[in-house]
C-alpha cells in the first residue's frame, strides 16, 4: 500500500533566499466578477484583494449511464450562473476531518481565485486536493493567499474512490475516472482561464498526498500532454506510487461488485448504475487507496517506468517531502478509541512484523535508544523507509530528463490539527503540515507570527516556480543532489541522505 494521510485522517477521526513573485499593476482597477467562459457568463464575488469564482461545471455530472464514463462536456446556460457558492463534495465516506460526507453525483465543479486588480497573464496553479484519492473538496483549502501572490489558483472536485476508480470488465473504461475528471477541468483551463486573467501557457497543476500521486499520473499520461508546462508533487513519491495493475484493481472491484449482488446479473454495468450511491461507498470501505490502472490508454506506463525510460511529459518540477512525515500518522493512533502511547517493548515487534528478514539490520540501523521514544522511532523508521528514500529516487529519475528541483519541509514549530489533544511525543513536520503554510486550512490551529512568515516566503517560491520554473535555488541533478531544507530560519540545502538515512535504504533494497 502506497502511504497516504489517508491512515492519519482514519486514526483522528477515530480518536533564506528571498524569493520573488510576479509583481501585480499597482493602478489597476478591481476587474469584473462577471466573466464569459466557453458555456456561459459566471457572476463570482470580490473581497480581501481576491476574486473567486466558484462552483463552475466542466464536465457534465457523471450520473445515471454516465456513471463509470470519460467525463462529458459541461451543457451551456444562459444568462449569468452564479458562481459565489462551491459546487456540491463528490461522493466519499462520512466522518473524516479531511473529508466532507457526501453521497453527490453530480460533483464536478471548479472553482477560480484570482487577484482583485490583476491584469495581464499571470501563472496559474491548478490545485488536485489529496485525501488518498478518497475524500476532499477543492474549495476547502483556501487559496487568497496564493492569488495575492501573483497566481490565478483553479481547484477542482473529481470523483473519488469507487466513484472514481472502480474497475471491472464489465465497465469497461480506463479505470481511472478521477484522473480523466481532472484532465476535464485542466481542458477547462486552457479552454476558459485567459478571461480570468490566467496565461493558458503557463499553467501549474500541484498535488499533495493522493493529489501528489495524480499529479505523478499526469507526468506519465499521454491525454495529458500540453495541458500542463509545470508541476509540483508534494508528499507523493512517483517512484513508487501513482498506480495499480489492472488484476489488482479489477479483484478489488470484485468485492464490490459481490457485495452490492451484481456478481450474478445478466448485466453486470446496469446492475452497478442502478445501485445508490450509499450502498457503494459502504461497499467499497473507508479507508482503500485508490489508483488509476497502468497498461491503459490513460497510463500506459507505470508513473515510475515512465519516469525511468523518460517517455513522460517533460516539464519543470518541484518535488518534496516533509522531513518527518509518518509522526502524525504513529501519534495519531494514540488518540484513537482504546489507544495509547506505543510502549518501548513494542517497538522491536513492530519492526519485524514489517521488514521481516530485515528487521535486524533496521533495528541496528534505529535503535530506540536514539529516538527517545517507540512512536518517535516507528515514525522516523517509517518516513525514511516509504518517504524520504523513494522521493530522493523519484528526483534523481526526474532530473535525468528535465529540470527538477526538491524540497524538504523541515520546520518543527508547526500547527497541530485544531481540537485535537497534544500527542505524546511533537508531530514536527508530519504528513499535510505544509498544508497550512501555503492555504487557509481550518482543519489546522492558526499559524503564530513566525510561522505566517515561513508561509509568505514558502507561497513566494511556489508561485516564483508557477511563473518561471524556478523556486529560487539550485536545480537537483545526480552530481549534485541539492535539497532545499525549508524552515522558519535560514533556507539552505539539507543533509538530506545522511538524516534519512538515503545509503542504508538503498542497500537494503537492492
Amino acid at each position: 500500500m502506497t502511504p497516504s494521510y489517508g491512515r492519519l485522517a482514519g486514526v483522528l477521526a477515530a480518536g533564506l533566499l528571498a524569493t520573488a513573485t510576479p509583481a501585480l499593476p499597482a493602478a489597476a482597477a478591481t476587474a469584473p466578477v462577471v466573466v464569459g467562459t466557453a458555456t456561459g457568463e459566471v457572476r463570482g464575488s470580490a473581497a480581501a484583494g481576491v476574486r473567486s469564482f466558484q462552483g463552475i461545471p466542466y464536465a457534465a455530472p457523471p450520473v445515471g449511464d454516465l456513471r463509470w464514463t470519460s467525463p462529458r462536456p459541461a451543457a451551456p446556460w444562459t444568462g449569468v450562473r452564479d458562481a459565489t457558492r462551491p459546487g456540491p463534495a463528490c461522493a466519499q465516506p462520512t466522518g473524516y476531518p479531511i473529508g466532507v460526507p457526501s453521497e453527490n453525483e453530480d460533483c464536478l465543479y471548479l472553482n477560480v481565485t484570482t487577484p482583485a486588480k490583476a491584469k495581464g497573464k499571470l501563472p496559474v496553479v491548478v490545485w488536485i486536493h489529496g485525501g488518498s484519492l478518497m475524500y476532499g473538496t477543492g474549495d476547502m483549502y483556501g487559496p487568497a493567499r496564493l492569488a495575492s501572490a501573483g497566481a490565478v489558483v483553479v481547484s477542482m472536485n473529481y470523483r473519488l474512490g469507487v466513484m472514481g476508480f472502480l474497475s471491472s470488465p464489465a465497465l469497461g473504461g480506463s479505470g481511472g475516472f478521477g484522473l480523466e475528471d481532472q484532465q476535464a477541468a485542466l481542458r477547462w483551463v486552457r479552454a476558459n482561464i485567459g478571461a480570468f486573467g490566467g496565461d493558458p501557457g503557463k499553467v501549474t497543476i500541484m498535488g499533495q498526498s493522493g493529489g501528489g500521486y495524480a499529479v505523478c499520473g499526469h507526468l506519465a499520461s499521454p491525454a495529458s500532454k500540453g495541458l500542463f508546462h509545470r508541476a509540483i508533487v508534494q508528499s507523493a513519491p512517483c517512484a513508487t506510487g501513482g498506480s495499480r495493475t489492472r488484476a489488482a484493481a479489477e479483484a478489488e472491484s470484485a468485492k464490490v461488485i459481490e457485495k452490492v449482488g451484481c456478481e450474478e446479473a445478466g448485466d453486470v454495468a446496469a446492475c452497478l448504475r442502478a445501485v445508490p450511491a450509499a450502498d457503494l461507498l459502504a461497499a467499497y470501505g473507508a479507508f482503500a487507496e485508490p489508483r488509476p490502472v497502468a497498461g491503459t490508454a490513460l497510463l500506459p506506463r507505470t508513473p515510475a517506468r515512465a519516469l525511468r525510460d523518460g517517455r513522460f511529459n517533460r516539464v519543470p518540477v518541484l518535488v518534496g517531502v516533509n522531513h518527518d512525515e509518518e509522526r502524525g500518522m504513529v501519534a495519531g493512533a494514540e488518540l484513537a478509541p482504546g489507544g495509547r502511547p506505543m510502549r518501548a517493548g513494542e517497538y522491536a515487534p513492530a519492526i519485524r512484523a514489517q521488514f521481516g528478514a530485515d528487521a535486524a539490520a533496521v533495528l541496528k540501523r534505529y535503535p530506540l535508544r536514539a529516538h527517545g521514544s517507540a512512536g518517535a522511532a516507528l515514525a522516523a523508521v517509517r518516513t525514511d523507509h516509504a518517504w524520504a528514500a523513494p522521493t530522493l529516487d523519484t528526483a534523481r529519475l526526474l532530473s535525468r530528463w528535465t529540470p527538477t528541483r526538491m524540497y524538504e519541509f523541515a520546520e518543527k514549530d508547526t500547527p497541530w490539527f485544531a481540537g485535537y489533544p497534544a500527542t505524546s511525543f511533537p508531530v514536527r513536520a508530519q504528513h499535510m503540515a505544509e498544508l497550512p503554510y501555503l492555504f487557509d486550512l481550518k482543519l489546522f490551529e492558526k499559524l503564530p507570527p513566525r510561522q505566517a512568515r515561513l508561509a509568505e516566503r514558502m507561497i513566494g517560491a511556489w508561485v516564483r516556480f508557477a511563473a518561471t520554473g524556478d523556486p529560487g535555488w539550485a536545480r537537483f541533478a545526480e552530481r549534485d543532489r541539492h535539497v532545499r531544507s525549508l524552515t522558519a530560519g535560514t533556507w539552505k540545502r539539507a543533509a538530506f541522505e545522511r538524516d534519512h538515512a538515503y545509503a542504508f535504504w538503498t542497500g537494503l533494497s537492492r
